[in-house]
């Protein structure tokens, strides 16, 4: 079992290729703390988006804006964003100026489960609570305040959690991505085979 009180992630895990670093994520534990308590998750779904070259990122062409401006930054920061009305979480990837990053797209609950519930009252089932980028991000309390935080200190941080074989990863398109052409067909989402709180 984890311990959260143990150390976050060193930042040269951070500085691995993009599509690697989305595979190591997957059995790390994610961990916010805020006023009202701690809430962790392990990871268990990623999705890999690789800069100015791919059509979903949103540094295509190297598109420079207030929005994305951490991601040209050092790897190991939070990227959010809002999408709709939810705020979701990247992890900042790629070298500095090579702007890439890794969505975060499920986790599994681990700590906090009565705080995440109370976050998510209109969830029907646990599972429901995390399996989908904007879901975590509410059930975990992450909001577009931890944007550009370093992922290496609280109260947003990364840790070792689950260790995980390479048999147990899958990988297949990346999802709601349909007006990229072939961007949507790369297979840079990665996930836990049979793990239930994978988004689909």
């Amino acid at each position: 079992m984890c311990n959260i009180t143990d150390k976050p992630l060193d930042k040269k895990f951070y500085y691995q290729p993009t599509l690697e670093l989305a595979k190591a994520l997957l059995g790390c534990l994610l961990i916010k703390e805020t006023p009202n308590g701690i809430t962790s998750g392990i990871i268990v779904e990623t999705e890999a988006y690789m800069g100015p070259a791919d059509r979903a990122a949103h540094s295509f062409n190297n598109r420079r804006t207030m929005r994305t401006e951490i991601m040209y930054g050092n790897p190991g920061h939070a990227y959010t964003y809002s999408m709709h009305t939810h705020c979701l979480l990247n992890v900042v990837s790629g070298k500095t100026d090579e702007p890439e990053a890794v969505l975060i797209r499920g986790v599994e609950p681990y700590t906090g489960q009565n705080l995440m519930a109370s976050r998510r009252p209109k969830a029907k089932n646990e599972r429901q609570w995390t399996n989908g980028p904007g879901k975590l991000t509410k059930a975990l309390g992450i909001t577009m305040a931890d944007y550009g935080h370093p992922l290496t200190e609280s109260p947003l941080w990364i840790m070792e959690g689950r260790k995980i074989e390479a048999t147990q990863i899958v990988s297949g398109p990346r999802i709601g991505i349909d007006n990229t052409g072939e961007a949507r067909d790369y297979p840079w989402r990665f996930w836990l085979k049979g793990n239930k709180y994978v988004s689909k």
